[in-house]
């Protein structure tokens, strides 16, 4: 299987990544071609592309840098002062593990769908 995305294609729009997190990346990506085929193999190039790229990002993350403030993929943060305390929610997955959100998924063409077919229906004539 070919990966869907390359160390180029995840630094641009994001930030330069050291060799450590470029080492990681590069293993990273081949596990998120796995898990975006489990949702939708038939998806477009471009499609895998995108959804591998902000996987990969989320997983690398912000960095030491300035910007690293809040997690990628944190839905609320709590920062305290000289008592030291700090604190991440995540809504679903976690820090540098790959998942799809819901956004992901609805790009791949899957998602929260409510609904229900039956089989018979097919068989019916009209």
């Amino acid at each position: 299987m070919a990966d869907y995305a390359t160390i180029d294609d995840v630094k641009n729009g994001f930030r330069d990544l050291s060799e450590t997190e470029i080492s990681k990346a590069t293993a990273l990506i081949s596990e998120a071609c796995v898990i975006i085929d489990a949702y939708n193999a038939d998806a477009s190039a471009d499609v895998k592309k995108v959804v591998t790229c902000r996987m990969i990002r989320r997983a690398v993350g912000e960095g030491d840098g300035a910007n690293a403030s809040l997690p990628i993929g944190a839905t609320q943060a709590s920062i305290g002062a000289l008592g030291y305390s700090q604190s991440w929610t995540y809504g679903t997955g976690s820090s540098g593990e790959l998942y799809l959100t819901s956004l992901e998924k609805r790009i791949l063409g899957v998602g929260n769908r409510i609904g229900a077919h039956s089989p018979l229906e097919d068989m019916a004539d009209d």
